[in-house]
């Protein structure tokens, strides 16, 4: 009896400290995914419904995952402004998905697995019940291998854009197999419809670019500049160095092709070589991004690691002009660059404030996540009165 009594003390007081631990977890924890299960948490994306509930969603990666198969998303919702947040339905065949709301409707928009055909789901009730794509009337859109991040799906000028890669490059490696291309659909068409797409031509991988550093671009943001001109602005991932950057692929105004000058369309780009997200605001007539910058103590820390590694600061940054740009805040920072990470968000304009959605890499109480790529959290956060930060 007495044992049994000691075991139950220790087993409160474990209790007790994984709890603390867990509420150490930046944010507020949207859901979890111990690292032993081998499926880390990928692809936030996040919406505001017109009843202004948010909707976020997330797909797992790894091992224990169905990612090369019929892969899984999850849907949260909160009623509260992101305090709290409940699980609404799983989605299979949903991979690297975006969430986008259009005319009352919230969709979601992506390949049904890894290196898959592009699908588009709708649903009327808030993301509980969604439409199931079987042919192209109704939601299959792109047949083949396809990439992609979850990029804002952005309405312009009479459509819709939503940047693409193909993986059927010149070489079937990571990186070079990624070719750049837009889809788009006109604002008052049937979204589930094969026929209401179109994408422009492909800009593929090019191993002279950068003077052969160059190690392919992917996960494009839909953009235009305030002189009217479309971009599709690129992560670029390079052999080595920490001299990051973006790539701008210029879109035609008819939105049918892509053209790129090597010369001047690199930009430098601190966070360039991990995803990031770029929004126009216009009452500060700013545009915005959120990335994974490198602080040159980590520089000097880890001097050969490759750029595209660091995830453990996430930094707001703001440009005039979408070359010209600049800090102004760290947003989250943790020491620990090998375990902890706050990677692939998502983010939206609410009044005031920035919301944001985290692949978060951190100790949960017991363990730390497998490392800072493969995320343990998903984690929600507000950047309270975002356009007055210094």
């Amino acid at each position: 009896m007495k044992n049994k009594l000691v075991g139950l003390i220790i087993g409160l007081v474990w209790l007790n400290f994984a709890h603390a631990q867990t509420a150490t977890v930046p944010g507020v924890v949207v859901c979890h995914s111990p690292a032993p299960a081998q499926k880390y948490i990928g692809s936030p994306s996040l919406a505001i419904l017109p009843n202004g509930n948010y909707v976020a969603s997330h797909d797992f990666f790894g091992p224990g995952s169905s990612e090369w198969s019929q892969a899984e998303t999850e849907i949260f919702t909160s009623k509260d402004k992101g305090r709290s947040w409940e699980k609404i339905s799983t989605i299979k065949g949903a991979f690297w998905s975006s969430l986008f709301v259009h005319k009352g409707a919230l969709y979601l928009l992506g390949p049904d697995r890894h290196h898959g055909t592009v699908m588009i789901r709708k649903s009327l009730d808030g993301g509980k019940i969604w439409t199931t794509p079987a042919n192209k009337e109704n939601g299959v859109l792109l047949t083949g291998e396809f990439h992609c991040a979850p990029m804002p799906v952005i309405e312009y000028k009479g459509r819709l854009w939503h940047p693409m890669e193909t993986a059927h490059g010149p070489i079937l490696e990571w990186g070079k197999r990624y070719g750049a291309m837009i889809m788009s659909a006109p604002v008052d068409a049937d979204l589930l419809q094969f026929k209401s797409w179109s994408t422009s031509t492909v800009q593929y991988y090019d191993s002279t670019y950068l003077d052969g550093n160059f190690d392919g671009w992917l996960e494009g943001n839909f953009v235009a500049d305030k002189s009217g001109q479309m971009w599709d602005m690129l992560r670029v991932a390079q052999k080595s160095g920490f001299d990051e950057k973006a790539a701008m692929v210029a879109l035609s105004p008819d939105g049918k092709t892509l053209s790129f000058n090597s010369k001047t369309g690199f930009i430098p780009f601190d966070g360039g070589s991990k995803k990031f997200v770029i929004k126009y605001d216009s009452v500060s007539q700013y545009y915005w991004a959120l990335v994974n910058d490198i602080p040159e103590k980590y520089q000097k820390q880890y001097p050969g690691r490759n750029a595209s590694s660091f995830r453990n600061v996430l930094t707001l940054r703001k440009s005039p002009d979408l070359i010209h740009w600049q800090d102004v805040k760290v947003i989250l920072e943790n020491d620990d660059m090998v375990n902890h990470g706050f990677q692939y968000v998502d983010w939206l304009i609410e009044g005031n404030d920035l919301i944001v959605l985290s692949r978060t890499a951190f100790f949960d109480g017991k363990e730390n996540a497998h490392n800072n790529h493969d995320a343990n959290f998903l984690t929600f956060h507000r950047v309270e009165n975002f356009r007055s930060l210094k």
